[in-house]
């Protein structure tokens, strides 16, 4: 199957292939984390942990079931969630008093608690997170990872004195972002959502999205400031220096699974997964390449290598399945390990090891003795030419465009005067998805594409995944 020509078929076949994901759980949607697709899952989620613990927030877990009392204390957000959330309505034969959501994010879950735990400015910025499921009837066709009922998602939430302190926190998860997308090799694009797609009950959204290869853009996750809009409702409030009883500023920020399937999308080809080493299961695969006469000497040699690596905190796999090595070769590259090392007679008698790396192709030695310094050399160099590569082809996603005529299938940027009429209009007319405004400001000196008007705002649409 060939990535660039037919991407959804590549991409169902390569996760069944790859062995990341069961989807024939019987409630569609809610597909099973087979062990492969779980340990990509799980290093990711490390890496997350990682990111948040050394930034002050702290971990927590909280309850899946939201009582409807709580969940429809702030409109908007209910209004955005209405036709999505799951309901339990029985407890046994028993009917309850008060429904309870199965949550679909975590704001209403949390709220009440922070309206407790909240009592003075000395208690803020409060700052957590969770990795947790998260249930949303999916209507669409879904899709491993990418589009499903059943969720693993991360959500940090913050709170603060003040809109300023919050927009800080803002600022420093785009830091976080940008270390956590380096590991992931990810491309990203911070793009501020309209008013009209933008988290319900959020002040502004910022949507985090990377380009697949077949020219649509993939939303990764989302950053949001809130200002009251959820303290009001919730009575979050902190007593001041003075005495006065303010309410606290939020942000939230959540990202999920759907960064196991821009890892496919942005990084597999034809022959299957590409991983970054960072979050590989398997970093480096040792082949042995045995004949009649050399069988023990080779193992022996394998097996030392195996020794060094492991002991160095590489995560390393030793196949000496009795099988031959070119369907260990094909195997292993439809799992996307980073690196593959052969070693043969002929490499003892040189003392050096075969590598080829799994993101070019490329081939070459390292000595028997420095094996463990030329993997983490090899590895590292893998990391900045996978990051370097899916940058270039974000970047090469994006056409600027003048008319609505003979519209590319990429990521389209072009001028917009910025009344929801006209971002309408374009989204009804050409059936794209306005993703927003850039985060960061571009220059733009130009026409809105619907209406006319000279413009200095610029925005960005695609077809969604």
């Amino acid at each position: 199957m060939e990535k660039d020509t037919n991407f959804n078929e590549w991409y169902n076949d390569i996760v069944e292939k790859a062995g990341l994901s069961d989807k024939r759980y019987p409630i569609k949607g809610m597909n099973v984390w087979t062990p492969y697709g779980w340990k990509i899952m799980r290093n990711i989620d490390e890496y997350i942990r990682r990111e948040l613990d050394a930034t002050g927030h702290d971990e927590v877990c909280f309850p899946l079931l939201i009582p409807e009392t709580e969940f429809k204390k702030e409109k908007e957000h209910i209004k955005g969630f209405d036709s999505e959330v799951y309901w339990v309505t029985h407890a046994g034969l028993n009917e309850l008093d008060v429904r309870l959501v199965v949550r679909p994010t975590s704001e209403t879950a949390m709220y009440p608690m922070f309206s407790l735990w909240i009592r003075s400015h000395t208690d803020l910025p409060l700052k957590i997170y969770h990795l947790v499921n998260t249930f949303r009837y999916e209507t669409k066709q879904t899709r491993s990872f990418i589009r499903v009922r059943e969720i693993h998602f991360f959500e940090s939430h913050t709170c603060h004195v003040t809109e300023e302190d919050a927009q800080k926190q803002v600022e420093e998860d785009f830091l976080i972002l940008e270390r956590l997308m380096k590991d992931l090799c990810i491309p990203y694009s911070l793009l501020t959502r309209t008013e009209w797609d933008k988290f319900p009950g959020a002040y502004y959204t910022v949507g985090l999205d990377t380009a697949m290869p077949n020219g649509r853009m993939l939303q990764i996750g989302s950053i949001h400031h809130y200002r009251t809009n959820f303290s009001i409702p919730y009575n979050i409030t902190y007593e001041d220096a003075d005495g006065e009883h303010m309410y606290v500023h939020q942000t939230t920020y959540g990202m999920s699974e759907r960064l196991v399937g821009a890892l496919i999308g942005v990084h597999g080809d034809d022959k299957g997964l590409v991983l970054p080493p960072p979050v590989a299961p398997i970093q480096a695969v040792i082949i042995p390449i045995l004949s009649k006469g050399n069988i023990d000497a080779v193992t022996a040699a394998a097996k030392n290598v195996e020794k060094m690596l492991r002991d160095a905190g590489i995560r390393v796999k030793l196949d000496d399945r009795d099988e031959r090595p070119g369907s260990k070769f094909f195997e292993w590259e439809i799992k996307g390990v980073p690196l593959r090392l052969e070693i043969g007679m002929k490499d003892i008698e040189k003392n050096v090891v075969t590598f080829v790396r799994r993101d070019n192709g490329g081939k070459g030695t390292v000595s028997l003795q420095d094996a463990t310094d030329g993997v983490h050399l090899i590895l590292r160099s893998i990391r900045k030419d996978m990051y370097d590569k899916a940058w270039e082809k974000q970047r090469s996603n994006v056409t600027t465009i003048t008319s609505l005529d003979d519209l590319p299938e990429k990521t389209l940027r072009f001028g917009w005067c910025g009344s929801e009429e006209c971002g309408h209009k374009f989204e009804d007319e050409n059936d794209l998805k306005l993703l927003g405004t850039p985060y960061i400001p571009e220059e733009f000196d130009g026409k809105c594409i619907i209406c006319g008007k000279p413009t200095d705002k610029v925005a960005y649409a695609s077809r969604s995944m």
